[in-house]
């Protein structure tokens, strides 16, 4: 059988370069006589791949010395707690920008344990834009400010970040992070869930100024405290060694393979525009973000017709297009076009969308 295009929001595709030099030392990683699945996590051969992740991804996204990488586990699910409990230790309070789903959970989570503020939303649109952001109602007491800077199920990301001054700005950054450069120095913390852009699941990555990494609220569990982990190298527990060695492999396709993240961008860009003009003048789809606050990631889109988006999301499953229908609390389509998406899968999607739309105009 051939392998699909898989436009899932995730778990997702991964690099083809990846999967087959994972399988070539599956039974035996460079000469070790085991796989990385089976090996013991405080070994010399495991330290070396955890250690070479980490220089990795300092490397590849350009992090400074003074921030300090974590591999954790949980989802970045588990980071809406983590992040009020390690971080809101002065004031107890943190602001909020809702701008979809992922955003919501973590004000949610944040409010049972500290003093939480909604500062913008986009929910009256369906969570279809970026809202305009005035520093002047940011808190200036605030431990620290959140976004979502991909929103994953609602396909809009941050063309701009908010300036919050001396607050730590903290940024999901699950289903973005890789995809383009960052300047990692304007934020207190980075966190991602790493089945998108940066392996399977199972791995959560968190980047943290160190000056942030203290006394974590009174009554934090040992396994939520960053202060444990940082300490520890990310071995307090058994780490996701496997998705650990996968993103190692995944950084190794963007720095020697793609050429880096600038060119990881223009690749991005290339493929999302390809999508995004034909949806701007098709007759059968369109779009459901504003212009200003596009993804690169994901693009939602519908054909204004239930009956219509549930005959392409078949027709197009059927042609070895997978995993294009959108989220349950959206509802029509959605291509998740990360990294390892190569541009020939988006330019025979649209591809077929103009036949499909052709016999159904």
């Amino acid at each position: 059988m051939s392998r699909v295009y898989n436009f899932s929001a995730g778990p997702s595709m991964l690099p083809e370069a990846v999967l087959r030099r994972a399988a070539a030392e599956m039974l035996d990683y460079e000469g070790s006589g085991q796989s990385v699945m089976e090996m013991s996590h405080r070994s010399k051969t495991y330290q070396s791949i955890i250690d070479g992740c980490s220089s990795l991804l300092r490397e590849v996204m350009q992090i400074p010395d003074n921030y300090e990488i974590l591999f954790l586990q949980g989802g970045a699910s588990t980071q809406f707690a983590m992040v009020p409990l390690n971080l809101a230790t002065k004031t107890g309070k943190a602001d909020f920008v809702l701008t979809g789903q992922w955003a919501k959970k973590a004000y949610s989570e944040a409010k049972k344990l500290i003093t939480a503020r909604e500062v913008a939303s986009s929910a009256d649109k369906t969570f279809s834009y970026i809202p305009t952001l005035d520093p002047a109602t940011f808190d200036p007491q605030a431990d620290y400010f959140h976004i979502c800077m991909n929103n994953t199920i609602y396909g809009t990301k941050f063309a701009q970040l908010p300036d919050t001054g001396d607050v730590p700005l903290v940024a999901d950054v699950s289903s973005c992070i890789l995809s383009e450069p960052l300047d990692v120095s304007r934020f207190g913390l980075l966190y991602a869930g790493a089945q998108k852009n940066m392996g399977p699941a199972g791995l959560t990555v968190v980047i943290i100024r160190k000056d942030l990494i203290g006394e974590p609220r009174e009554g934090t569990p040992t396994m939520l405290t960053y202060k444990i982990h940082a300490e520890n190298g990310s071995m307090y527990n058994t780490p996701p060694c496997y998705a650990i060695y996968i993103c190692k492999l995944v950084l190794e396709w963007i720095k020697n393979e793609v050429g880096g993240l600038e060119k990881m961008q223009q690749l991005n860009q290339q493929k999302a525009a390809l999508l995004y003009d034909y949806l701007d003048q098709s007759t059968l789809f369109h779009g459901t973000v504003e212009k200003g606050s596009r993804s690169l990631m994901n693009i939602p889109f519908v054909t204004g017709n239930e009956e219509m988006d549930a005959a392409f999301v078949k027709a197009a499953t059927a042609a070895g297009f997978v995993n294009l229908k959108g989220h349950r609390t959206v509802g029509g389509m959605r291509a998740s076009i990360y990294n390892a998406m190569p541009l020939e899968g988006v330019e025979k999607l649209v591809a077929f969308m103009k036949d499909f739309e052709a016999k159904n105009a």
